[in-house]
């Protein structure tokens, strides 16, 4: 998918020893928005933007080691090895011609050197250029930052497609408001930017400025604009779509003190895993501290600060928690943070109070999404059927608005919030409209410029999109056993329109599938090399819908 940005020059930071000026250049295809203001918590601003940062470059997906220069140098001594291996068959010869070919082999590396070296030094030199320059290429997306009439507030998703970050500031974080319009835009956040932040203080005066002169400058012969197209996989605007959708479901809901939140990230720090589970495991008991634990440790930490105020147990394990320690600049500007957990293995949302802001952090089921962990598509849940006209209605007054719930909405266009809500989880699902979890409501927020074709966006490949089929209209039956090693067998037979399918998947306590099987063509052909069927699928999905009921006790 290619996105077209065109930035009126590039943000810049200007640092005197008495005044910090932040100056954002805005993607000037979009329709005009600015801001211009003087931070007030010039402190917490930095650790929160800061933060951020963290989310737009973080990738820890699987990197194997690079072993190209190793590979090298033992082909440029292999001859050496050799010959000293078969020294011992007579010394003083064998020595006499490692000498030689040591000379020779000195004269081809300086031939080399002399024939590659420019190469080399280009390459040394491209690749400084790259990191030093223009570190953003390896940056998917630039922010986005919409300002709103109580809300300026900043978006990010990571290189890995896991995690998703958002920086809300209130306009009690400003001294002094000079002027602003509403809208969203991309901005240019680049490396050096982030450097620049480092250097707020709060003895310094500081201006956080969206500039709107990049909507007035006139490309001449000496352009000052720069031209930007970004070919964005569909599976991150995808993950982007899959992060606001999972923000608006029913999640289970509680309070942790920031100590708790760095006892967690301490005990990471000090130890690394090597076999599963790789969960985080939260025991909620009603009217009793919250308890974390960390396996495959067995690690709990209990949380007295932090008293779960629900009504029934229950005990939610997330993947992925390495993400969260993103959350560590954050601990000593921090109020509390606020869990929401969507379900064991789904979404799991923190929500930073830092008083005039909020920072959300947003986790994906896992940090990895690859086929063993297919079959999360119902964060893109299926729609309540509106009419066109009723959606329409709905937008065109959020629009007007800015913000606002559900019921509010309802009142003031006389419909019912039953299909208020539709319409707004279509638009947040199309990109359009951001559900705010610090405020309970929804707001306006065009991710792109022109909307996002939702339908090509909304399944991963043509099996998802058919599971979901079979969710809806299937007869779906399924059983559960235990595995011996841990984890759990799902046996259970699939009802389609000609047949019924028998499947069955074996998954272990990392959530992933350790084998599966089915009678289905698709399965018979390929096995599991292309993924699962639709029928694992939709078999698993049926199972996920219900384990966190199975799992709650009166």
């Amino acid at each position: 998918m290619l996105f077209n940005y065109r930035f009126a020059g590039s943000s810049t930071v200007s640092s005197t020893s008495y005044m910090t000026g932040m100056s954002f250049a805005p993607d000037t295809l979009r329709e005009s928005a600015w801001f211009i203001g003087k931070l007030n918590r010039k402190i917490a601003f930095r650790e929160a933007i800061s933060a951020l940062h963290d989310v737009v470059v973080s990738d820890l997906r699987f990197k194997p080691k690079d072993k190209t220069a190793y590979k090298e140098w033992v082909a440029q001594n292999e001859a050496v090895f050799l010959a000293e291996y078969m020294a011992g068959y007579d010394a003083q010869a064998a020595d006499k011609r490692i000498d030689a070919l040591r000379e020779q082999l000195v004269g081809v590396r300086a031939e080399q050197a002399k024939l590659m070296g420019p190469y080399w030094k280009a390459r040394s030199k491209y690749f400084d250029y790259l990191y030093k320059n223009d570190r953003d290429a390896w940056i998917v997306l630039d922010p986005v930052i919409t300002i709103h009439p109580d809300e300026l507030f900043f978006e990010c998703f990571s290189q890995d497609e896991s995690t998703y970050g958002k920086l809300g500031c209130n306009y009690n974080v400003f001294t002094q408001l000079d002027d602003f319009k509403c809208g969203t835009t991309n901005v240019d956040y680049s490396a050096a930017l982030y450097e620049e932040f480092q250097k707020i203080r709060d003895y310094k005066d500081t201006e956080l400025k969206i500039d709107p002169s990049g909507f007035t400058v006139q490309t001449t012969d000496e352009d000052v604009f720069k031209e930007v197209k970004i070919d964005v996989p569909d599976s991150w605007v995808r993950g982007f779509l899959q992060v606001s959708s999972a923000m608006t479901m029913a999640a289970t809901q509680f309070e942790l003190h920031p100590m708790d939140i760095y006892s967690i990230c301490l005990l990471l720090r000090r130890h690394k895993e090597k076999r599963g589970p790789r969960s985080l495991r939260y025991v909620l008991e009603p009217g009793k501290p919250v308890t974390v634990v960390l396996d495959p440790w067995g690690t709990a930490i209990e949380c007295p600060r932090s008293i779960y105020t629900g009504n029934t147990r229950q005990e939610i394990r997330t993947w992925g928690r390495r993400r969260l320690l993103v959350l560590e600049r954050l601990i000593p500007v921090a109020r509390k943070f606020t869990v929401y957990l969507t379900g064991t293995g789904l979404p799991a949302f923190y929500v930073a109070d830092l008083g005039d802001m909020n920072f959300t952090l947003g986790l994906s089921g896992w940090t990895a999404n690859n086929w063993s962990h297919a079959g999360n598509f119902d964060l893109l849940a299926p729609r309540m059927e509106v009419p066109d006209g009723v959606k329409q209605q709905v937008f065109t007054q959020l629009h007007h608005d800015w913000l606002g719930t559900a019921a509010e909405l309802a009142v003031k266009l006389q419909l019912s919030t039953a299909e208020v809500s539709g319409a707004l989880s279509a638009y947040t699902q199309a990109g359009r409209v951001i559900y705010d979890m610090n405020k309970q409501l929804y707001r306006l927020r065009e991710l792109s410029r022109e909307p996002l074709p939702f339908e090509q966006l909304r399944f991963d490949n043509p099996r998802e999109e058919m599971a979901a089929e079979l969710l809806l209209k299937s007869q779906i039956n399924y059983k559960t056993a235990d595995r011996p090693e841990g984890g759990i067998v799902l046996t259970g037979t699939v009802k389609a329109a000609r047949r019924t399918y028998n499947t069955k998947l074996e998954i272990d306590l990392d959530e992933k599938i350790q084998s599966a099987g089915c009678d289905c063509s698709y399965y018979v052909e390929n096995k599991l090399y292309k993924g699962p069927c639709e029928h694992m699928l939709a078999i698993r999905q049926a199972y996920n819908k219900t384990r966190i009921q199975a799992d709650k006790l009166v």
